[in-house]
């Protein structure tokens, strides 16, 4: 028969700490890298949200542009063209290009 011996010696394994640091320096690369530039987007996205005023012309999520006609609560009103207006959700604008439309290029 074979006899097993349980080995007891701590002599070969590092300390606890150092096998938990390297999981700590990946979160942490994470976090700075990843994690809190997209939280600051967010933040400034819903800033700019929350700035929307009638006049502004603005780019939604979907790649259309429009001027803002009327705000409400969570949707705002966008005139495409004249006269065809449309109910966007608000957190769908994804760009506020300026407070006055742009001058065509082919002028």
């Amino acid at each position: 028969m074979y006899t097993l011996l349980a080995v007891t010696g701590t002599a070969g394994e590092p300390p606890v700490w150092l096998t938990i640091l390297p999981w700590i320096a990946i979160f942490a690369v994470f976090w700075f890298l990843m994690i809190r530039p997209q939280m600051r987007q967010q933040k400034a996205h819903q800033e700019k949200v929350a700035g929307l005023k009638k006049g502004d012309e603005v780019v939604t999520a979907g790649g259309l542009v429009g001027k803002i006609t009327k705000v409400e609560e969570q949707f705002v009103e966008l005139e495409l063209a004249k006269g065809m207006k449309v109910r966007a959700v608000k957190h769908t604008i994804g760009e506020v290009l300026s407070g006055k439309p742009a001058k065509p290029a082919n002028d």
